[in-house]
């Protein structure tokens, strides 16, 4: 039998872990760096996290459509979706956010304080940095007519089947279901499950005072996203 030349060999390797890199990152794992501070303290710029892809949904590799469904977001889970935005010729952005209101849910809230189906959440992962800011309104974007409101107060909103209403951890820094509205199911990507790396940036853009430091954050590393 014919030996194969060592560059053929190295060329097959690389193709076989080429594949199966591909076929972890469509189906099982992927990986993600936090650019924002909207999730602080969960999460900090400079972040990397690894997100499962199989929490929820097995999917069509590069596109959102659903071909087993394997289970549900759940109140609390900090989930990667592709953010609603309605121009479809916009490049597609991925965000990070919590789920606050599961599909049926009504949520509204009274100075900061989110009520869920009438109760009151306990959150002690809400980050409040800001004073109250002066009256004015702000528009919920819903499939129901439009909300008035602030981000610290709004009126009571049912939450569509299969949608989602997700909020940033910083919430006074936090771009989400207060302005844009619901996130859709297949927009879902995964549940974050764990920081592989963090690297602080420069003085005052570390992502938090906790982790002034610039350089990597070792304590970060393995830290569950939670």
């Amino acid at each position: 039998m014919t030996k194969k030349p060592v560059w053929r060999e190295y060329l097959e390797a690389l193709f076989v872990a080429f594949f199966l890199a591909m076929l972890i990152r469509s189906f099982v794992m992927q990986a993600y760096q936090i650019p924002s501070g909207s999730m602080l303290n969960t999460l900090l710029i400079g972040d990397k996290i690894l997100v499962n892809r199989l929490s929820y949904n097995l999917k069509l590799p590069l596109t959102d459509k659903v071909l087993v469904r394997l289970g549900d977001p759940d109140f609390g889970d900090v989930i990667v979706f592709t953010y609603p935005d309605p121009d479809p010729d916009r490049p597609r952005v991925d965000y990070v956010k919590r789920v606050i209101g599961l599909p049926g849910d009504v949520i509204e809230s009274h100075d900061n304080q989110i009520y869920r189906n009438g109760n009151k959440i306990d959150e002690p992962y809400a980050r409040f940095t800001k004073p109250a800011p002066a009256a004015g309104p702000y528009y919920y974007l819903s499939p129901a007519p439009f909300v008035r409101g602030t981000p610290r107060d709004f009126a009571p909103l049912t939450i569509p089947e299969d949608s989602y209403f997700v909020m940033g951890d910083n919430r006074d820094d936090s771009q989400d279901s207060r302005y844009w509205g619901f996130v859709r199911r297949e927009a879902v990507h995964g549940k974050a499950w764990r920081v592989y790396w963090s690297w602080g940036g420069a003085p005052g853009d570390a992502g938090s005072s906790a982790f002034p430091q610039t350089g990597p954050r070792w304590s970060r590393i393995g830290h569950p996203v939670q």
